[in-house]
């Protein structure tokens, strides 16, 4: 305990203290960097090849007119496993490293989205694609630097400032009635640019009930529609960026609209259901030494368990966030960098339900709050081939909790300019969501006393470049977990390992899915990237991950969501740069999920993403796999779409 005080008492010293020779982490209108830089897992900006961690880097520029979300581009790292429930990017969870879709912690330029009602939400971003301009995947613990929900990594979507005047459109077309439109403006003006983006898509879905009636306006709110996996998404944004003697100021506001058909998406009902939601941030540098931030989320989700009656059973969620956070980083001597930091959060919900006309409490209203300080320490001699890094934090809950003490270390090796071993260990810790406590319908049951969910885990592993044209990396990786959350059942009555949450007035509900904390859960793992560029105009990138887990933990129990990982995950991709700045791509994706069959999908892409006029097209599931990553939630089958996009500007 003295030593968690001398830690709070230390960061406030160094936090109101003056410091010299302070790094900068943006220390003007951000332009683009010659190198690669990585944010995630590391006191400041580093470039990728001296970082410890296993970090993986998604460049957005240039590619953008391949994808149909920014989901899209996560699948090239093959320890993530995207469960989505079908096309246009609207509900998707993220799985890292054989961890459950609630372990990942989701951010938007460093600030957290992930949604205190329910994680199936974590990928409700606000911002559009074409608004991002990379993707950054943190394997591994990260709850140090990250704080809570970084238990098996952390995804970060990332925006930077124009630095040209442009107006960009564009318009598809595609099967199942599919249609997307992207509107985008940016300027500069001295010290200051900004950009405004807007875009939505839709589809009368690839599942048509055969009682759905004629005239369903995919343009309208879809409660009146009866297809089954109709969609319409809609998102839209607005950033600027200032630099003064200060600093520089950022301040971003983006929205978004979705609605869905979510037939089987959580039983076996024809559901339907529409997420709403705002984000507003503001980042500001004081000095070259010191960044403040704020940011604050809101979250509306309205659920209707039967779309075709929806007053048998309807939720209506409303759930907001806010957070705040200081850092300083000083140079100290031989190289070493310290940084500081102090983080206060919040989320709230009131949440109501209706069913036959009666209105009651589903979540009902709660609220809490949480405050951490944290440091981290790298050092990078100069002259030399390693480098080490170790933090540590300290979570405060509101309400009495316990708090939570979250270390990390990291070190890597450079054996010769082309090979590179590093390894790291870290400690992450998960919170349950209000869904997790409170829900209640006729399938499932929350339980109020779930503990919060923890695990350390550690990888170690090489990245060798014996060339320009060559590179691969691979990393071994292992996690111990402890009271992980998940939902089980059992088909027998009576059963001792049913959790007491499972009872209502003393009795079993054996057919429910119960809220409840499962002990004796590891992961053990590789990981590894192999890129080729047999000529300029080629690549060929390779990416493989193979898992274990154990499974003790169920007890003869059936798990609903942790044991849903793959135990094989292969994505492989061949890019070409044709004449007159075509470019063709293929992807193939090889899944096998735990207890399923192995399936194959193949997508395909011919893009111009240069010039003024830049056509497209997109290939889905050429394979015409029939798949599914949620089970019960088919996936669409084959499927085209393409489009025009016109460039004003350079």
């Amino acid at each position: 305990m003295c030593l968690r005080k001398s830690l709070w008492c230390a960061l406030v010293l160094l936090l109101v203290l003056p410091a010299r020779g302070i790094f900068a982490q943006n220390a003007a209108v951000p332009s683009a960097p010659s190198e690669t830089m990585v944010v995630l897992g590391s006191a400041t900006p580093v470039p990728l090849a001296e970082s410890p961690r296993s970090v993986e880097v998604l460049p957005l520029q240039g590619k953008k007119l391949a994808a149909e979300s920014p989901q899209d581009f996560l699948r090239q790292d093959s320890s993530v496993f995207l469960e989505e429930r079908g096309a246009g990017g609207g509900q998707a969870d993220i799985v890292l490293r054989g961890g459950s879709f609630e372990q990942t912690l989701v951010l938007l330029n460093g600030f957290r989205i992930n949604d205190a009602q329910t994680s199936h939400h974590n990928l409700d971003l606000p911002v559009p694609l074409e608004a991002m301009d990379s993707i950054q995947v943190l394997e591994g613990a990260g709850s140090t630097l990250h704080g809570v929900d970084a238990l098996s990594g952390v995804v970060d979507f990332l925006t930077a400032a124009p630095d040209h005047d442009s107006v960009y459109l564009r318009a598809g077309e595609g099967s199942f009635e599919s249609n997307e439109e992207t509107l985008m403006a940016a300027a500069t003006r001295g010290r200051w640019s900004g950009r405004a983006t807007a875009e939505r898509n839709f589809s009368t879905g690839f599942m048509a009930d055969p009682d759905s009636t004629a005239g369903c306006d995919p343009q309208q709110v879809y409660r009146d529609c009866q297809d089954d996996r109709d969609y319409r998404n809609m998102d839209a944004s607005a950033e600027s960026w200032l630099g003064s003697r200060l600093g520089v100021t950022d301040l971003l506001f983006a929205s978004s609209d979705r609605s869905f058909g979510a037939n089987q998406f959580y039983g076996p009902y024809n559901s339907w259901e529409r997420t709403k939601g705002w984000f507003a941030s503001a980042r500001q540098e004081l000095g070259t030494h010191t960044v403040a931030a704020f940011g604050y989320r809101r979250h509306t989700d309205d659920f209707v368990l039967l779309r075709n009656d929806p007053a048998i059973y309807e939720n209506n969620h409303i759930d907001g966030s806010w957070q705040a956070s200081l850092r300083r980083t000083m140079n100290l001597p031989a190289g070493s960098l310290l940084l500081t930091g102090l983080e206060a959060d919040g989320d709230s919900i009131q949440s109501y339900n209706f069913s036959g006309g009666v209105t009651s409490f589903a979540l009902g209203i709660h609220a809490r709050n949480r405050g951490a300080g944290y440091v981290d320490f790298d050092w990078n001699p100069p002259q030399r081939r390693w480098n080490l890094s170790a933090g540590a934090r300290e979570e405060i809950f509101s309400g009495g909790a316990q708090a939570v003490f979250s270390p990390e270390l990291a070190g890597s090796l450079r054996i010769t300019q082309q090979l590179k071993l590093r390894a790291s260990g870290g400690y992450g810790f998960r919170i349950p969501t209000y869904t997790d406590l409170y829900y209640s319908d006729p399938t499932t049951l929350g339980d109020p006393h779930l503990k919060p969910e923890s695990a350390w885990s550690g990888d170690g592993g090489a990245d060798w470049a014996p060339s320009s044209r060559v590179t691969l990396s691979v990393t071994g990786f292992y996690s111990q977990q402890h009271d992980t959350i998940d939902y089980v059942r059992s088909a027998t009555v009576p059963n001792p390992n049913l959790p007491v949450s499972c009872e209502i007035n003393g009795v079993q509900q054996p057919n429910m899915w119960c809220a409840d904390n499962l002990n004796g859960l590891h992961f053990a793992g590789v990981e590894s990237t192999f890129t080729w560029i047999p000529m300029k105009s080629q690549t060929v990138r390779i990416a493989w991950t193979g898992l274990h887990g154990a499974q003790s933990a169920l007890h003869g129990l059936e798990s609903e969501y942790v044991f849903n990982y793959p135990v094989e995950n292969i994505h492989a991709t061949w890019t070409a740069t044709l004449h007159h700045n075509f470019a063709i791509a293929n992807t193939v994706q090889l899944v096998q999920r735990y207890q399923q069959t192995v399936y194959p999908v193949w997508n395909a892409m011919l893009t111009h993403d240069a010039g003024k006029l830049r056509p497209y097209l997109r290939f889905s599931n050429l394979s015409n796999t029939g798949y599914q990553e949620i089970s019960g939630v088919n996936m669409p089958p084959r499927t085209i779409l393409g489009g025009i996009a016109f460039q004003f500007g350079d």
